[in-house]
């Protein structure tokens, strides 16, 4: 570890150089690259820092103690200062080991949120609609962006699917453990004998993808155009304005993704917003095929991003939300629900750290 944080340091010193060149400085993407590689070092540059000055004091305070009389009062002072920097160190191990686990390069990204019904018809097709009001309850309270690209609703005010582009800072990092089957317990309003049913919504956080991430050969499209539809099937609108993208590569014949978007009247805007949501799913299956092949990755993460997997409960009776994977379970329902989801994303952050950690021996 300590030799790799010391390439860090050099690297950071050579960056810093290379910033005051006056060729790089007339190179303006040179520059911006240089920029940023030093921006991602010096955090943990200046952790390290920190940490080797803690070791040297500790260092001279133990050799220190070596010469005073053990009973002096200056010898005891010196003894809570060693305390002192010896806690303070394996704090600051700590935050390294973490800083040097390996990055997912998504993190920093924006995200595709796609919500379907699952098992529960109408109930769960409501549920896919509070699972929508509560994550866009979340986006507004962290500042972000939504907006929405395809919806299916219902005529009972729910949606069959919903899809929406999530942008900000750090979007990815925070929901993309939100992924999986989503699983409610509750007396439907149209339940008359009170009883209680369990119906199921999953949900897909994918990474938003750029232009150098995916290569999509137009002659692998199919675009379709056709009239958009609202609840029960009717139409909303008199012309060809919903768009239909099938990708069918031509060197993978077991890939075909298909996407509609129909919520803009515009059939420019719907194409576009079609093509994003391609873009996510293809950047996704191609990573997904990548982390397969690494299944130390795959078992050091925090539920496998499988849609089939059932990640969370929502227990309306007994107001509780358990996340099945860390085995936490807050009674504060109704909060989440409104949109609080910072301790739940924050212990999944934690737990995913520490199966990092446990991965790498650390």
């Amino acid at each position: 570890m300590f030799d790799q944080l010391e390439a860090m340091v050099e690297r950071y010193e050579e960056l810093t150089q290379l910033l005051g060149d006056p060729k790089v400085l007339a190179a303006p993407e040179l520059l911006r690259n240089c920029a940023k590689e030093q921006s991602d070092l010096r955090s943990i540059v200046a952790t390290y820092q920190a940490y080797c000055k803690a070791r040297d004091e500790l260092r001279d305070n133990e050799e220190l103690l070596e010469t005073e009389p053990p009973e002096s009062e200056f010898a005891e002072l010196v003894r809570e200062e060693v305390a002192g920097l010896r806690e303070r160190l394996e704090t600051l191990e700590e935050e390294l080991r973490l800083a040097l686990l390996p990055q997912d390069p998504n993190d920093a990204r924006g995200a595709i949120l796609e919500i379907r019904a699952g098992t529960g018809g109408d109930e769960a097709a409501l549920f896919a609609a509070d699972l929508f009001r509560m994550y866009s309850r979340y986006v507004e309270a962290q500042r972000w962006r939504i907006d929405i690209l395809n919806s299916s609703p219902t005529e009972t005010g729910g949606f069959k699917e919903i899809v929406a582009s999530i942008e900000g800072k750090d979007v990815y990092s925070k929901l993309k453990f939100e992924s999986g089957t989503h699983r409610v317990q509750r007396v439907p309003e149209t339940e008359s004998q009170g009883r209680i049913h369990t119906s199921a919504v999953t949900v897909a956080i994918l990474p938003e993808a750029e232009d150098v991430d995916v290569d999509i050969d137009p002659a692998d499209l199919r675009i379709d155009v056709f009239r958009s539809s609202g609840p029960g099937g009717q139409s909303v609108n008199t012309t060809d304005s919903a768009v239909r993208i099938t990708y069918e590569p031509k060197d993978r014949k077991d890939l075909r993704l298909v996407v509609t978007c129909q919520d803009e009247k515009s059939q420019h805007k719907n194409r576009a917003k079609a093509m994003k949501v391609l873009m996510a799913r293809l950047l996704d299956t191609l990573q997904g095929e990548q982390q397969a092949q690494v299944s130390e990755q795959r078992r050091a993460q925090i539920g496998s991003g499988d849609r089939s997997e059932r990640i969370r409960t929502y227990n309306f009776p007994q107001g509780r939300v358990t996340d099945h994977r860390i085995n936490l379970t807050l009674y504060k329902l109704e909060q989440v629900l409104q949109g609080d989801l910072t301790e739940i994303v924050e212990a999944l952050r934690l737990a995913d750290q520490a199966a990092k950690l446990q991965a790498v021996g650390g």
